[in-house]
C-alpha cells in the first residue's frame, strides 16, 4: 500500500461520521448501529438515503449538500477514494452524510427492516459477464428488499447501455414500478430534477466523449417473487480509457 493510502486510511480512522466494516474483519466487529442509525448518528427521523458503490463520494455530498433534511450513507469498499467525500464532508461540517466502507455483497447486515427509504446505483460497473454482481440483479435486490422500505426507491444513473437494457428487464420480468426512464438523460427535455443536475468528475468526462447518460428510477416492493431476465443484451462496445486523478484536497499527514 502506497505512503498517500495509508496516510488516507489513517485520516478516516479518526472521522467521525466514517464506519469501516470490510467482509474480512465484519464477523469479529458487531455492526451495533443497525436499526440505529437516526437515534445514535443523525440524531433525526429524516430518511436516509444510500448509495452504493459510491466511489470519491460526490453524489453523496453533492445530494447531502441540496437536501439537508435526509441523511445520505456512502457506501464501498475502495476507501483510497472513499476519502475524498469524506474529507470534503468533513472539512465542510456537514451533518447529514456518512460513509460505510464495506463489501456490498453484505449490505444488508448494516440496516434495519424499512430503515432506508432510497437507493442510488451511479455508474456502477456493468460486470456483463457476472449476472450475480450486477447491483440490479435479483440477487442484489432481494437484499436491497431486507432493509428498503416497502415501494422504496432506486435510481440508476449510468453511461452503460447494457446495464441499462438489462435493469429495464429486470423491472419489466418482475414488474417493478418504473417512475422515470431515460436512455438521454440530458438531451430529454422533460427530466428535470435537482438530484439528476449533480455531475460527477467522472460523469464528465463520458458527456465529453459523446456517451449518453442513462437513469431509470423505479420501486421495490417488498413481496413478490424475484427472477433474472432470460435474453441476450448487446455489450458494450467501448472500453475504459485512461482518466485522470483529480483532487485538491491533501491529507492531514
Amino acid at each position: 500500500m502506497s505512503k498517500g493510502k495509508l496516510a488516507k486510511f489513517a485520516d478516516m480512522a479518526n472521522y467521525p461520521h466514517v464506519f469501516e466494516y470490510p467482509f474480512s474483519v465484519v464477523e469479529d466487529v458487531p455492526f451495533r448501529m443497525k436499526g440505529r442509525w437516526r437515534e445514535d448518528f443523525f440524531h433525526n427521523d429524516n430518511p436516509i438515503v444510500l448509495e452504493l458503490g459510491c466511489g470519491r463520494g460526490e453524489y453523496a455530498v453533492g445530494l447531502a449538500r441540496r437536501y439537508p433534511d435526509r441523511n445520505f450513507i456512502g457506501v464501498d469498499i475502495k476507501g483510497a477514494r472513499m476519502w475524498s467525500g469524506a474529507t470534503e464532508s468533513q472539512r465542510e461540517g456537514l451533518t447529514n452524510v456518512a460513509f460505510l466502507r464495506t463489501n456490498i455483497e453484505i449490505i444488508d447486515r448494516f440496516f434495519a427492516p424499512g430503515e432506508v427509504q432510497e437507493i442510488w446505483l451511479t455508474f456502477s460497473d456493468p460486470q456483463m459477464k457476472k449476472p450475480t454482481k450486477r447491483l440490479t440483479s435479483s440477487y442484489f435486490l432481494a437484499r436491497y428488499r431486507r432493509f428498503l422500505d416497502d415501494g422504496g426507491l432506486i435510481h440508476l444513473k449510468t453511461d452503460s447501455n447494457f446495464l441499462f437494457t438489462y435493469t429495464k428487464y429486470v423491472t419489466e420480468v418482475n414488474r417493478l414500478p418504473v417512475e422515470v426512464c431515460t436512455e438521454d438523460l440530458y438531451g430529454e427535455s422533460g427530466v428535470t430534477s435537482l438530484d439528476l443536475s449533480i455531475k460527477t468528475y467522472y460523469e464528465q468526462q463520458w458527456l465529453d466523449r459523446g456517451i449518453t447518460i442513462k437513469y431509470l428510477c423505479f420501486h421495490l416492493p417488498a413481496n413478490g417473487d424475484l427472477v433474472e431476465p432470460e435474453i441476450d443484451i448487446e455489450m458494450d462496445d467501448y472500453r475504459s480509457y485512461h482518466r485522470e486523478k483529480r483532487s485538491s484536497l491533501v491529507t492531514s499527514r
